[in-house]
């Protein structure tokens, strides 16, 4: 897959350097604090994992980096470099592409109309036609469909379309928001199998997921968020054995 921006694909970060960085990230809105103060890595070519349960604020620090939410206090730092205050689209610009939960696709618009609206940014029609090739290699389902109204999919689709669209801004680093909910579990697998393959292309994957177990299969580090803070931290492998996480998220 191309899926590296062909402008930034030979920016290598220095060894040991991370990608992405939260450092005391705290986000309040309502008159409710979602975020207290978290700390957070993740090192180019990893897939992690933020798991807990609904109102934790998972979705709110995806949100925060991917400049959708104003921060109160903290840092956000993306390949070395300070985010805060950047422009939505400077982020996507930067590399930073979010698959938000509930898709938020246009129903009205054709599947190939909202694929294109993932490369606005991108003027190379060449660029566009080959990023389109890798996302229907991706999902061969968007190929079959690509005339097709986007809200006329099923909710499987609508989900691939939606990280397809993400896809096709050609990210260093993509957030997906609940990519399993509300989805049959035979396309949560070939969904889950796709994320893999993108982060075998060299893509840097933050996800939130609400099925724990498949969250942790997935991905190489996990961590866990609990009214707003991290409760614990480390290899998802390990996680999915500790007897808390076991208790409170995988039914043992």
């Amino acid at each position: 897959m191309r899926v590296a921006h062909p402008h930034r694909k030979n920016e290598a970060l220095p060894a040991g350097t991370p990608l992405l960085e939260l450092d005391g990230l705290a986000v309040s809105y309502g008159g409710i604090r979602a975020l207290k103060g978290i700390d957070l890595r993740i090192f180019p070519g990893e897939i992690v994992a933020m798991i807990g349960a609904n109102g934790a604020g998972k979705s709110t620090t995806l949100k925060s980096i991917a400049g959708l939410l104003r921060v109160e206090r903290g840092a956000i730092r993306f390949a070395g470099r300070p985010t805060l205050g950047l422009a939505v689209e400077d982020l996507v610009a930067a590399g930073i592409s979010l698959a938000p939960e509930g898709r938020a696709i246009f129903p009205n618009l054709s599947v190939r109309e909202n694929l294109e609206l993932g490369a606005y940014l991108h003027r190379d029609p060449r660029t566009i036609e080959e990023t389109l090739e890798d996302v229907t290699t991706l999902f061969p389902r968007l190929g079959e469909r690509m005339k097709q109204e986007g809200g006329t999919l099923s909710g499987g689709e609508q989900q691939m379309l939606a990280i397809g669209r993400a896809v096709m801004a050609r990210p260093r680093l993509l957030l997906l928001d609940e990519p399993s909910l509300g989805i049959a579990p035979k396309l949560v697998a070939q969904i889950f199998e796709a994320i893999r393959e993108i982060a075998r292309s060299g893509v840097t994957i933050l996800v939130v997921e609400q099925n724990t177990r498949i969250a942790l299969a997935a991905s190489q580090r996990a961590y866990v968020l609990r009214t707003g803070e991290i409760v614990l931290s480390g290899d998802s492998k390990d996680l999915a054995k500790n007897p808390e996480i076991q208790a409170a998220y995988l039914g043992g």
